[in-house]
C-alpha cells in the first residue's frame, strides 16, 4: 500500500487539549517490556495500566484497565487473547472501531527485515502486562 500506511504511528494525548495527535513511533529494545509499555501504551492506559493515562479522555471509549485482565478471566491471565489484541488479530467487532493502534503492524515497521522481532515485541509486551495484574 502507500508508504504512509507502512510508516509507524502512535497515538498520544495532549493533556491540556484533550486531543490525540499522531506521531512517529519511537523504537525501543524488543526485549524490554516495561520500556515498550511506557513508550507505546502508558499514554492511554497509564503507567500502572489502570486505563487512566493522559490521553484517556481523548478516546471514544475509556482505555481498558489492564490490571484487571486476569480477574475478569477467572484468575488466569489471558495471554493469547492479549497478544492477539496487541497484534491486531482480535479486534472486537461489538466494540466498534478501535482507538488503540494495531501494534503488530507498527512493530513490523520497526524491524521490516524480521517478522520474528515483531512477534517477540508482542510477547514481551504481553508478559509485562501480566506483571501489572492486581493481586
Amino acid at each position: 500500500m502507500l508508504k504512509a500506511v507502512t510508516m509507524a504511528l502512535v497515538l498520544f494525548g495532549a493533556l491540556a487539549a484533550q486531543q490525540i495527535k499522531r506521531v512517529a513511533v519511537q523504537p525501543t529494545l524488543a526485549g524490554d517490556g516495561k520500556a515498550m509499555f511506557k513508550e507505546y501504551c502508558a499514554t492511554c492506559h497509564g503507567v500502572e495500566g489502570r486505563g487512566n493515562g493522559p490521553a484517556m479522555n481523548a478516546t471514544k471509549k475509556r482505555p481498558a484497565d489492564l490490571t484487571q485482565l486476569a480477574r475478569k478471566n477467572r484468575g488466569t491471565f489471558p495471554e493469547v487473547p492479549v497478544m492477539n489484541y496487541i497484534n491486531g488479530d482480535d479486534a472486537v467487532a461489538a466494540h466498534g472501531t478501535r482507538d488503540m493502534p494495531i501494534w503488530g503492524t507498527l512493530f513490523r515497521s520497526l524491524d521490516p527485515e524480521s517478522e520474528g522481532v515483531a512477534k517477540i515485541r508482542v510477547k514481551v509486551l504481553a508478559d509485562y502486562i501480566k506483571t501489572l495484574q492486581a493481586q
